[in-house]
């Protein structure tokens, strides 16, 4: 081993070994399936906040957005960050109050699908097997991606093999995971949040200081096209129109059926925290995104001979910007913020998807006796199966961190958003209302993804948003009688004080 991967070897492991540290202490605290999926809803708004945003933005920030901005220019990256800022926003203020409160309401449910079902009074238990069969299938597909990041971290930095990059990935992620649950995730999540804004504020600043300053650099950007200083201007030879645009902006729209994030909202400690919270996370984002951006396109010139000739190529433009601008072992522990950012994304992911199976599938149905001390057992008996079938979509190196969110998010977005805000502001919505939204929407993605050309080219959440609100108000307002007591219930949660 030479002197660099020496040093850079050094950085990681004593960064890995405090995420490791603290999932040792949070295990202590962890002596219950509420801790361990929602830490006893008694998180901070700092931690809430970073963890929101942390878990959010994965390695798509670090590794999938500059990639994009790299090498097609700022049109679809600006566009889709723009409608991620504005969704992101839109959620804290309108969404994270009234789910922590309905959640507490509705039987102090602590998964999604359990509030789904204590919500429209689903006796059937139809929509907690829905919701966690989807819940199952697509955190599968989008903790793979953060498993990738991992995976292409570890093959860049180091030249490893990607299949051994991947486990060692996989491992940390799931240690942690396993052993503290959701105070672990929080706490990791609020060190991995402040770690990955500042390396990619310092890399944007720095790198443009070293191109002469912003007028030098816009001057050798625009040598490679207008596309990379004007997210207005296409391509030469292409076009960027109205519904490009659109379709970029409809990313906002994914964060209203995001489970991971929903829940960050659920386990704050009190509502009166959540406006302190909304600014905390609004100042991360927007400066973590612009600063993404800067080093994508910026990462043209900079990087100067190298060259990335593909989009999963240019996704490393982060990783070669750090190891060019700092010393080895200042680079080497910004670039645990990648890591950071996979693990930050991965654990809330596994989390959710085992509270599905083991709350709303295994303790609801397979096991209604089953106690508290064995539902937790269970969970975390998920959490190494889905790491595993994960693992097996992260196999090939040559996949898009950028495409596999996407796909995951449009999942997510359609299936669960029209129904989270329906059950949270339509006193008329009811259970098939909700069922139709979430079936007709995950089908609505999963077709649309399929095809090509014209129209089909919008992003497939656009149009799996808005054909399930459709069918989410028209099969609500076809129910002939609707449920007295789901009513009374409604009414009763909007006259609780914040």
């Amino acid at each position: 081993m030479n002197s660099y991967n020496l040093i850079t070897s050094l950085a990681f492991a004593l960064y890995l070994g405090l995420m490791l540290s603290i999932g040792f202490v949070t295990y202590k605290k962890t002596r219950s399936t509420a801790d361990f999926f929602l830490g006893g809803r008694s998180v901070g708004p700092w931690f809430t906040a970073l963890s929101a945003e942390a878990s959010d933005m994965s390695g798509w920030l670090l590794m999938g957005l500059p990639g994009v901005a790299y090498f097609t220019g700022l049109q679809e990256a600006f566009w889709t960050a723009t409608g991620l800022l504005v969704g992101t926003y839109l959620n804290w203020l309108f969404v994270a109050k009234r789910m922590r409160k309905y959640t507490i309401h509705a039987k102090n449910s602590i998964t999604i699908p359990e509030f789904l079902t204590n919500r429209f009074h689903d006796k059937t238990k139809v929509l907690q097997t829905i919701s966690s069969i989807f819940i199952l299938v697509f955190f599968v597909v989008y903790t793979a991606s953060g498993f990738l990041a991992c995976a292409k971290l570890f093959s860049s930095v180091f030249g490893m093999n990607h299949y051994v990059a991947l486990l060692l990935g996989v491992a940390v992620i799931l240690g942690y995971t396993l052993l503290g649950g959701y105070l672990a995730v929080v706490a990791t999540d609020f060190m991995q949040g402040m770690l990955m804004f500042i390396a990619l504020v310092a890399t944007a600043i720095i790198a443009v200081g070293l191109l002469g300053g912003p007028g030098d650099t816009v001057a050798r950007l625009s040598e490679f096209g207008a596309q990379f200083v004007n997210p207005f201007v296409a391509e030469e030879g292409s076009s960027y129109g109205f519904l490009d645009i659109l379709s970029a902006l409809s990313w906002g729209l994914g964060y209203f059926g995001m489970p991971h994030i929903l829940i960050r909202f659920m386990s704050i400690r009190s509502n009166s925290e959540i406006k302190a919270s909304r600014k905390i996370a609004m100042i991360w984002v927007s400066v973590a995104m612009a600063a993404a951006l800067v080093v994508g396109v910026v990462g043209k010139a900079f990087l100067l001979p190298v060259v990335y000739e593909s989009q999963s190529a240019a996704e490393a433009v982060f990783i070669a910007s750090m190891q060019k601008i700092f010393p080895t072992f200042i680079a080497g522990f910004f670039l645990c913020a990648i890591l950071a950012a996979s693990m930050s994304t991965a654990d809330s992911q596994l989390l959710v998807a085992s509270s599905a199976f083991s709350k709303d599938i295994y303790k609801a149905f397979l096991r209604k006796e089953a106690t508290d001390k064995e539902t937790l057992a269970v969970s975390r008996i998920t959490v190494v199966v889905i790491t595993i079938i994960a693992i097996f979509l992260a196999m090939d190196p040559s996949s898009s961190i950028f495409d596999i969110v996407s796909y995951a998010w449009a999942g997510f977005g359609a299936i669960f958003g029209p129904v989270i805000l329906a059950s949270l502001f339509w006193r008329r919505a009811s259970k098939n209302g909700a069922i139709a939204a979430m079936i007709s929407g995950g089908v609505t993605v999963v077709v649309w993804k399929q095809l090509s050309g014209g129209l089909f080219n919008v992003y497939e959440l656009l149009p799996g948003f808005i054909i399930a609100s459709l069918f989410m108000i028209v099969f609500s307002l076809l129910e002939k009688h609707p449920d007295e007591a789901m009513f009374a219930d409604f009414d009763a949660f909007t006259h609780i004080e914040d």
